[in-house]
Formats: C-alpha cells, sequence, structure tokens
C-alpha cells in the first residue's frame, strides 16, 4: 500500500497572500495613522477587563490590540523592538513599513519579481543612509545646549504634554537609567518637578525613626529581618530568644549603618532596635529601586547575613554612601529622597496629574523624549526635522534611479 506524503494545513502561496499581507499591515496603519505628529490624536483603548489606557505612543497601542495576522505580527514586534532600542518613533516605523509593503505590492502586479523589489528597497536603504551620514547630519557639539532642548521638545510635541513641552523639555538629565520616574496623583501637571537625586514611594518603617539623616550609610538588605531558622551547620547559643534578633540587627547596625533598605518585611523587634538606634529602616523597597540606589551609592545588595566561615556577619564595605536620606510627604504619599549620592549624578522626575491616565501618558512621553535624547548624545548627530531630510533623500534618489 502507498502511503501518501502529506502535511496538514493549507499552503497558499503567491499574489493571494502578498495581497493579505498587505490588506492586514493597512489596517493596522491606519489606526495608527491618526496618532502621527502634533495635530495627532491619542487613542483610548479598553481591554476586555475594562481597563482605559489613553495613549499616543505607537507601541503601546500596538500591544493593546490582539492581532491574529502574522504580517501584522511583525510589524507590532517592530514597534516594540523601536521602543527598546531607540524609545522613540514607534508610529512611524510601523507607517514607513506598511507603505514600503503597499508600493512594493504595486510594483509586484507590474510583473516585476519580489527579489527584484527587495534588491531595490535595500539599495536604496543603503544610498539613503550613506547621503545622511556625508550631506545631512551635523555635529551635536558644534550646536550648543539648546538642540538638546530642542530635541526633548520635538519629542513632545506629538504627545499629550505638547501644549507644556516648554516646560517638560527642560527638565531632561543625561543618563537614562539614573533617572527615575515617579507619579503621585494631585495637582497640575505643570506642578511636576526634577528633583537631584533619587527618590522611592516608600516611607519610614516606623513613625518613631528620624525623618532625616545627614551624611548617610545605607545597608541594602534582600532578605527579611525576623526570627528564622538558621543555615545548615551555624550554631548560636544564647539565653535569651530575643537576642537573637538584636545580634543580627546589630551585625548590621555595627557596621555604621544608619539607614536600611530591604525588599522585604521587617519585624517588629528589630524594628524596636532600629527605633532606638536612630536609624532609618524601609521595608518592602522595589528590587529595581533597591538595585539603582546601590549602583548610585557604590553599596552592594547582601543577600545573607552568613558569609563563608558559617558565622554571621556584615562588612562596612557593602554599604552605600549619600549626603542626606529624608522622607517628604507628597501628595498622599510618603516619599524617601536620597540626595548627594556617591558615584553619580541621578535625578529623579516627580510627575504630578490629575489622574492615572494623564500621567501613564506623561510618563511615556517622558521616557521617549529621554530615549531621543540620550541616542542624540551618544552618536553625536543629529539631522534636520520638519521632513527636510525625507525631502531631501526623495530627490537624491530619484536622481540616484535615472543614472
Amino acid at each position: 500500500h502507498n502511503m501518501s506524503l502529506s502535511i496538514y494545513g493549507n499552503r497558499e502561496s503567491g499574489q493571494d497572500v502578498r495581497t493579505a499581507n498587505v490588506t492586514a499591515v493597512q489596517a493596522l496603519s491606519n489606526i495608527l495613522k491618526s496618532s502621527l505628529g502634533p495635530q495627532g490624536l491619542d487613542k483610548m483603548l479598553v481591554d476586555n477587563i475594562g481597563d482605559v489606557t489613553i495613549t499616543n505612543d505607537g507601541a503601546t497601542i500596538l500591544k493593546q490590540l490582539e492581532v491574529q495576522h502574522p504580517a501584522a505580527k511583525i510589524l507590532v514586534n517592530l514597534s516594540e523592538i523601536q521602543d527598546q532600542e531607540v524609545g522613540d518613533g514607534t508610529t512611524s516605523v510601523v507607517l514607513l513599513a506598511s507603505e514600503l509593503l503597499r508600493r512594493g505590492n504595486e510594483l509586484i502586479k507590474m510583473d516585476i519579481h519580489p527579489t527584484t523589489v527587495i534588491c531595490g528597497y535595500k539599495l536604496a536603504m543603503k544610498e539613503s543612509v550613506k547621503y545622511i551620514k556625508e550631506k545631512l547630519s551635523e555635529r551635536v557639539t558644534n550646536l550648543g545646549k539648546d538642540v538638546i532642548t530642542n530635541i526633548a521638545k520635538t519629542t513632545l510635541s506629538s504627545k499629550f504634554i505638547s501644549y507644556e513641552s516648554e516646560y517638560f523639555a527642560g527638565k531632561t538629565k543625561y543618563p537614562v537609567s539614573s533617572v527615575n520616574i515617579i507619579k503621585i496623583h494631585g495637582l497640575s501637571s505643570l506642578d511636576s518637578k526634577l528633583i537631584d537625586g533619587y527618590a522611592i514611594m516608600n516611607g519610614r518603617a516606623s513613625q518613631s525613626m528620624p525623618t532625616v539623616i545627614k551624611n548617610a550609610k545605607i545597608a541594602f538588605l534582600d532578605f527579611p529581618l525576623k526570627q528564622y531558622r538558621l543555615h545548615l551547620g551555624v550554631q548560636v547559643n544564647i539565653n535569651d530568644p530575643t537576642e537573637l534578633e538584636k545580634l543580627r540587627v546589630n551585625k548590621i547596625l555595627e557596621s555604621g549603618a544608619n539607614v536600611i533598605l530591604t525588599t522585604q518585611g521587617i519585624d517588629d523587634m528589630p524594628l524596636k532596635y532600629f527605633v532606638e538606634a536612630k536609624a532609618i529602616a524601609v521595608r518592602r523597597v522595589n528590587k529595581d529601586d533597591l538595585r539603582r540606589i546601590a549602583k548610585l551609592t557604590n553599596g552592594q545588595i547582601r543577600l545573607t547575613l552568613s558569609s563563608i566561615e558559617g558565622t554571621e556577619k556584615f562588612e562596612s564595605s557593602c554599604l552605600g554612601h549619600c549626603d542626606e536620606v529624608y522622607e517628604e510627604r507628597v501628595g498622599d504619599w510618603d516619599v524617601m529622597f536620597f540626595k548627594g549620592c556617591k558615584t553619580s549624578k541621578s535625578n529623579t522626575i516627580l510627575l504630578r496629574g490629575a489622574n492615572e491616565f494623564v500621567l501613564d501618558e506623561m510618563q511615556r512621553s517622558i521616557h521617549d523624549a529621554l530615549c531621543s535624547v540620550s541616542r542624540a548624545l551618544e552618536s553625536n548627530y543629529v539631522v534636520v526635522g520638519g521632513g527636510c531630510v525625507e525631502v531631501a533623500l526623495s530627490v537624491y534618489l530619484e536622481d540616484f534611479a535615472k543614472h
């Protein structure tokens, strides 16, 4: 008997698929089209739970859409990658790609082989890049400080906070990763401010702790301070069970620490000792925040007190240093501020706004602006805006095609 070889599913090829692809991609770009540029409109997306997102950021919109078609999925991916790599221009990327597809499809309908079209696109890209590098780009360093602010302004111009872009553009600082963005309800978006130092949305663990500590030495813990089982082979002899806690807390305080940050909880007993020692302890700190503060203050995060010898100790070399740690009430939240960090400058942008949606959108816009500024500083080149480059390229390529 004969086994007929078959592959499950149906195979589509040729023009039908291409047309289907183009249609799917057009559908996506039509959604995004109206949100592009300063005259663009924001989109309100409601998901199946009923959560509302109001945004102008291409990547955010596409993330919310549940896309089935494979070609359209690639575009969604494209905008996500653009968001990670460059941080801004997520909408434009999708629109460009879909337009190129559409035009390519027109060419193929005129019986030009797809490979030829692809080659043409690749050649055009190489030439464009070459031309931009030679003729159209300008070093940032030659242009002075204002350029940076203008880049930020341009980025914000298509966003929700565009009418205040003057105000927000002045806020951007250089290293993106050390700029922390905190969102707090209340007041108007013009009350947002740039704080020198790092801030986290955590209050002190106990109200009786001091609110300000000058030249702070910070201990970073990634374990809970509570009664716990000792590790294998570790023995501690004590007469009074409350001593055990005290031992551990003292180990930390002896190293000179007066600010203790932990990602986990702190029990009442250890808290009492911290209060007595007039130290600030903050519990349930976000892990990313902890890592960043550790990096900024030149400290190390300790996962455990146990050392190799089987004893418990806490070296003062693990401590981070900064000029002052203080708690301040902002809106309804207690916020801890870290000022004058040892190793590098860090800034926090404190965003205020009327409601969640506004704040989220502001955060996305600020992120885009920060990214585009940092890209410009990294590559040290900018090109002229307002569509000049695109027009120049179009003229150049047409000329190039003729020869």
